[in-house]
């Protein structure tokens, strides 16, 4: 006798009854414990299950998270889209969330009932589709948070260095200003005569010029240097004269060069002029550093907000080279190791388009580029115009995309990767944004130690559509 819940499965319902007969004779059954896995993403997909009892959750791995897709019962059939794709990866991990039972069917077997029943197809056709845009919308959605994730922890990673060199500076600066206001009264103490007191500010308003000027030296040329600085030092009495030779060096003094400052003390212990000029230029070295340190943590934070088009309207006239730019600062962590070369166009337009859509393509293509290399090897950005339109080029010299996968790369969670390292909607939502949302295109050759993307905008954003 045929269970009553046969009957009531679209896949099954229309179906008449000699079939059904035939199906419910040929189907295995299974128990499934709660917490049991019944399929792993990216195993290959040779069964469908019908749920008889209990409850399934169904889950994506999304860069190290899982993503919950749906929780099916009883009369829901599961793994029947791998059927579909022929035997294709399993794009989502299934496991018990309660007791379950289940109702087996092999691919032999599915494919003969979806040939012999027009009414079990189109039910099929019709749980394939509706599953197809419920998995979409909620993996786009975690593709998105899984980037803004990577993004906020890769500008974490960049505001780490400046903020950390600001406050080892700093820390440093404090015990170099205590240094220095000694060696000062030390050298009041001696009763430098004005004119002296005049040379002590010329030297200390001349080192950044003088750091500037210094001679940049090999590392060998820099210690003969330093020994022959050592040894004056020596010879006039200056303890530890190896703490000074280096300072002395980076302003570009030679050995001969400080007679000339020893003739404009004469008379006065050359220690404490020493002392007080290597603490000068400390303190201005660490001051240095902590403005560049500054300017860095602004850059990045100015193109953390260009990047993300914060308080601009929806299509803005966007120059491509900063956002470019922009992203290549945010992504600036996984660019280590990688050789960035840019090959701009400085003649190129701006163009009418969605910035913040765009430097989610920019990120993607950079990001996958930087995969493909794992930390070695170079990446080339190139733009041009073409006539009304705009083009932006990136090229990796990575080991390539395999000739019968690249007529694959822009479908919808389609991937290369293994499984939770990427949803496959990377390069389907750039193709939307480029071709869909602003009329471009999106082209990609590869071979390997060179894959290049390109894409083509238009300079005007069309008056309808996007």
């Amino acid at each position: 006798m045929i269970d009553d819940l046969l009957r009531k499965i679209p896949l099954f319902a229309n179906m008449p009854e000699a079939d059904l007969n035939r199906i419910w004779s040929i189907v295995e059954e299974m128990d499934l414990p709660a917490g049991e896995q019944l399929f792993e993403e990216g195993s290959v997909g040779d069964r469908v299950y019908v749920i008889r009892a209990g409850q399934l959750e169904i889950f994506k791995n999304s860069s190290g998270r899982e993503v919950l897709l749906a929780v099916r019962g009883p009369g829901d059939v599961i793994g029947e889209m791998s059927l579909m794709l022929d035997e294709a990866p399993r794009m989502a991990t299934v496991r018990a969330r309660t007791p379950s039972q289940l109702m087996v069917i092999n691919q032999k077997q599915f494919n003969q009932l979806l040939d012999s029943s027009p009414s079990a197809m189109r039910a099929m056709l019709e749980t394939v589709l509706s599953r197809w845009r419920e998995n979409y919308a909620l993996l786009r959605q975690s593709e998105k948070m899984a980037q803004i994730g990577t993004l906020v922890a890769g500008v974490a990673h960049e505001l780490n260095n400046p903020s950390a060199a600001i406050q080892r500076s700093t820390e440093q600066l404090q015990a170099t200003m205590l240094d220095l206001n000694r060696h000062y009264d030390q050298l009041y103490a001696l009763g430098l005569e004005p004119a002296q007191l005049a040379v002590l500010q010329a030297l200390a308003a001349q080192i950044p010029d003088r750091i500037a000027s210094a001679p940049r030296l090999d590392t060998l040329a820099r210690v003969d240097r330093e020994t022959e600085i050592e040894i004056w030092l020596d010879a006039r009495g200056i303890p530890t004269p190896w703490e000074y030779a280096s300072t002395l060096v980076s302003l570009g003094y030679e050995a001969r060069m400080l007679n000339e400052l020893a003739d404009r003390f004469a008379g006065v212990d050359l220690v404490g002029v020493i002392r007080w000029y290597s603490a000068v230029y400390t303190a201005q070295s660490l001051m240095s550093e902590i403005q560049q340190s500054a300017e860095r943590l602004s850059g990045i934070v100015k193109a953390l907000k260009s990047y993300s088009f914060l308080d601009q309207a929806l299509v803005q006239v966007v120059d491509l080279h900063e956002g470019l730019d922009n992203t290549l600062t945010i992504l600036r962590h996984k660019m280590k190791g990688i050789d960035v070369r840019r090959e701009y166009d400085l003649d190129l337009p701006s163009i009418e388009a969605h910035g913040s859509e765009l430097n989610q393509v920019w990120t993607n293509l950079l990001d996958n580029a930087a995969d493909a290399l794992n930390g070695r090897g170079v990446i080339i950005i190139r733009t041009r115009q073409e006539a009304d339109q705009v083009v932006v080029e990136i090229e990796d010299n990575g080991p390539g995309i395999p000739e019968t996968v690249l007529p694959r790369i822009f479908e919808a969670f389609f991937t290369t990767k293994p499984p939770g390292k990427g949803t496959g909607l990377g390069l389907d939502i750039s193709y939307k944004i480029v071709v869909l949302q602003h009329q471009g295109d999106i082209r990609v050759s590869s071979e390997p130690g060179k894959t290049c993307f390109q894409v083509w905008l238009p300079l005007s954003r069309p008056s309808a559509g996007g």
